[in-house]
């Protein structure tokens, strides 16, 4: 699969591995978790972990930009992790969709990539 989700911090914080080219297929499963969250919690906070990462279909592409415009306002940080070769890319694209703080981190600092996503969190990382 090449999306995996879990919940942290009560569910305040998403945890998203990306593996392989996400398609339309990827985003209709992963949407309507994310949107469970916000509704639920507010605001949310989004760790995006990228491995062994190819990008994405042209469908997923539609898909993601449709889910960034709805979500402009939802997402508090976005910490985002892989290898250096989506670094740019990835931080380019991302902020004109969202009022997030992204910061991207390489995938040897996914521990410190955690620490900073839930910094000043009210109640304690899970």
């Amino acid at each position: 699969m090449p999306v995996e989700l879990r919940e942290e911090a009560g569910g305040k914080c998403l945890l998203v591995q990306l593996s392989g080219e996400l398609t339309k297929e990827d985003y209709q499963h992963f949407v309507p978790e994310v949107e469970r969250l916000i509704q639920r919690e507010g605001k949310i906070r989004m760790l995006v972990r990228m491995h062994d990462f190819h990008g994405w279909t042209m469908g997923a592409l539609w898909e993601d930009i449709k889910f960034d415009l709805k979500h402009f306002a939802d997402i508090e940080r976005l910490a985002l992790v892989g290898e250096r070769q989506w670094e740019a890319g990835m931080a380019v694209f991302c902020k004109p969709f969202t009022r997030a703080t992204i910061r991207y981190f390489d995938k040897s600092q996914y521990d410190e990539a955690q620490r900073w996503l839930k910094e000043g969190m009210s109640q304690p990382a899970v």
